[in-house]
């Protein structure tokens, strides 16, 4: 076909939407020969391999060679480097058809394209026998996409990508490329703005403080989990004991000189710490690539890239790997709620709003200056399920919990009146986040039996973990931050005044079964001058660890999952510092070894007592013995299984309660199997020498109580023995 002027320039210029209407392989009408065109700015001659030699266009870098038959597909082309006048090789990008299928476009555009990371992103391929990479961006209503990179001089008219008309996805398989190169995205957008940026979909990136994407290696790790992921399908997680390490990779351990732990060293160390305390679970902050330290993760630029920071994919399958052979499941925080407003990440990807909604009443969090997500486009909300996907597909991960979903559900969140958009119904609902994450739990659900997913949600937003046929929104689970937010700010209080606030340790049995609820002690509570878990305690140094080892208690006798951030296992000083790691040199003093000793028993208490854990969200599984007696600050309960019960009783002031009886629900002998104020635990012992006797004396209800001593600040779980 003739080469206008025009497509020339617009070649030259890097403008043309359709480089392969001019490039590459074109059959002449007249004469039925073959033209192949190549754009090669970097060469100063071309010729093929087998010695023909191609012109160049007057003025131009658009060398021709006309051939009476196209005898190879892809030609090899030898070209002369302007630079040194060195001889290359290479093959034209531009004699390959489209790989992209239609059925995959019309998938991405109706948002259901589930395993997208397969066909967006950089893949390394063989295409007709040549190797190479395959590059694809979801980028519409722009001029032009280039794939940028070393192996091109980083210069955008080189590479111009393969319109896919209105899907808005651009394509360019590259012959010769390797795992490991560096390359970005220039856009040239609708208004001339030219840009480049990081690949959203990149599987693998450069360490900060570089912003590029990395062609990744496809993966060569040999999973060893095949037992687990078995049993974890048919995991019973409703009846089952879920106990969680939160972790933050980075602040764990570190080097003497400050630098990272990798994952293999992690692996090393805190597998082998975790399993000493019987923890079910880790749960990890965002490991998603992200290029700031101080966001501890949640200001993620490259959502399907684990981190550079502590090695390869396949390091960090190894990590979940390991994990798993040591039987323990790994939760991911994820965070579909907003992202950074960096400018080579997603923000104004195309020069426009394209990932966040376009009016800013509603995608931007002024609070958190970030950008929110646009739920209501396809192919945004494609990105996000297909992420979600992504992490448990390729790396195996156990479960997600979902960060800030209150953010999600209100269009007012954060936001003063005026500041917001009402929905088409006039409320404040976000109707498309809402049918998002209906959407994220039933296709995860579907397609991964045993995995969870679990809800940050503040408010009380109705049947957040229930499912999604029955109005809910599909969540395995949710954090329960009305019992964290209350029940910190008892035991903060001064044991002389906790009789006043008695209601705040009763109150969550009123909705403690409207949801699935996992109980956090998290990393939002030990950090910003919020004081570390055993800093909140009041009271002298006996009494603080007192507290905290009778808080602990607390968390474990009542109903829900349990979750616990790093460092309040042995009772750190000092808040959370993202910039350092714990201060394990405390676990060298017996006060805080016993709190990390207490810790790994609750956990295995938890675990070996089927009532303490078959019924966490149902209430046949507590019942209160007494949970009037604010007077003396003291909880009596049971937790339930269908053959069994475990009793709990606490004190909540720093005086013994000598000859206090409780009522109990069986005869018998009773034995003591945890105290917290055991001399083992760091506390003064006293206690009821492992074993009572039940009386005949009716008490509270029941037809049998038991006279017990009931420590400061302290609890013991007590359980009939069957001769």
């Amino acid at each position: 076909m003739p080469i206008t002027k025009l497509n020339i320039s617009r070649i030259q210029q890097g403008t043309h939407h359709d480089p392969f209407n001019v490039l590459g392989w074109h059959q002449q009408t007249k004469d039925e020969s073959w033209l192949l065109r190549v754009f090669m700015p970097a060469a100063e001659q071309v010729a093929l391999k087998t010695g023909e030699v191609f012109s160049r266009l007057k003025d131009t870098d658009i060398f021709e060679l006309k051939l009476p038959v196209r005898t190879e597909q892809h030609p090899v082309l030898r070209w002369q480097s302007k630079a040194d006048l060195s001889w290359l090789e290479s093959i034209s990008p531009y004699t390959f058809t489209a790989l992209i299928g239609e059925l995959d476009l019309y998938l991405l555009g109706e948002g259901r394209h589930y395993d997208a990371w397969h066909i967006l992103g950089a893949h390394l391929d063989v295409v007709d026998g040549v190797a190479g990479c395959q590059f694809a961006v979801w980028a519409p209503g722009v001029q032009r996409v280039s794939v940028i990179g070393d192996f091109n001089g980083w210069d955008g008219r080189s590479l111009p990508m393969r319109s896919r008309g209105q899907s808005g996805v651009w394509e360019l398989f590259v012959p010769g490329l390797e795992g490991g190169w560096g390359y970005k995205y220039e856009i040239l957008g609708a208004h001339g703005q030219l840009m480049t940026k990081a690949d959203p979909y990149a599987q693998q990136s450069f360490n900060r403080p570089e912003t590029i994407s990395c062609i990744p290696v496809p993966s060569q790790h040999d999973w060893q989990d095949r037992v687990w992921l078995a049993q974890r399908a048919q995991f019973d997680w409703q009846h089952k004991p879920i106990s969680t390490y939160e972790l933050h990779v980075g602040s764990w351990r570190r080097h003497p000189d400050g630098t990272f732990y990798s994952w293999a060293e992690l692996a090393e160390s805190l597998i082998p710490y975790l399993t000493e305390l019987a923890y079910t679970h880790i749960e990890l902050l965002p490991i998603a690539e992200h290029p700031l330290d101080e966001s501890w993760g949640y200001q993620v630029t490259g959502y399907f890239a684990p981190t550079a920071r502590f090695g390869l994919p396949d390091d960090f399958r190894a990590f979940v790997d390991a994990c798993h052979q040591a039987g323990l499941g790994v939760i991911l925080d994820w965070v579909p709620a907003h992202f950074p407003k960096d400018d080579f990440a997603l923000a104004r990807f195309t020069g426009e709003t394209l990932y966040e909604h376009p009016d800013p009443r509603r995608g931007e969090h002024q609070d958190w200056g970030t950008l929110i997500f646009d739920y209501g486009r396809n192919e945004v909300k494609n990105f996000l399920l297909a992420n979600a996907l992504y992490w448990i597909d390729e790396f195996h991960i156990d479960g997600l919990r979902v960060d800030a979903v209150a953010s999600m559900l209100y269009l007012d969140y954060s936001r003063k009146a005026g500041e917001w958009a009402a929905n088409q119904y006039g409320g404040r609902e976000n109707l498309e986040a809402i049918a998002f994450l209906r959407e994220l739990n039933t296709v995860l659900h579907g397609r991964f039996a045993g995995v969870l997913t679990i809800a940050e949600e503040s408010t009380a937003w109705p049947m957040v973990s229930r499912p999604v046929e029955l109005g809910g929104l599909g969540f395995s689970m949710k954090w329960n931050m009305g019992w964290m937010n209350d029940n910190l700010s008892y035991i903060e209080e001064d044991p002389v005044h906790r009789k006043y606030h008695h209601n705040q340790l009763t109150f969550s049995q009123i909705y403690a079964y409207t949801e699935n609820f996992f109980l956090p002690l998290s990393h939002d509570e030990v950090v910003h001058m919020k004081g570390s878990m055993l800093d909140k305690m009041p009271g002298d140094y006996w009494q603080k660890f007192a507290n905290l080892r009778l808080f602990y208690a607390w968390q474990y006798a009542h109903p829900g999952k349990k979750l616990l951030f790093m460092g309040s296992e042995f009772g750190q000083w000092n808040e959370w510092r993202d910039k350092g790691e714990l201060d394990w040199t405390l676990c060298q003093f017996p006060i805080h070894h016993g709190v990390q000793r207490l810790v790994g028993d609750l956990n295995r208490l938890y675990q070996n007592e089927v009532a303490l854990h078959q019924y966490d969200f149902n209430s046949r599984g507590f019942s209160w013995i007494d949970c009037h007696d604010s007077d003396q600050s003291v909880l009596s309960l049971m937790r339930n299984s269908d053959e069994e019960h475990v009793l709990a009783i606490l004190n909540f002031t720093p005086v013994p309660r000598l000859g206090y009886r409780i009522g109990v629900p069986q005869a018998g002998r009773y034995q003591e199997l945890l105290n917290t104020d055991s001399d083992y635990y760091g506390g003064s012992n006293c206690g009821n020498a492992g074993e009572l006797h039940t009386q005949d004396v009716p008490w509270m209800g029941f037809a049998q109580s038991l006279v017990l001593v009931v420590p400061p600040l302290a609890a013991v779980f007590l359980k009939r023995v069957v001769s």
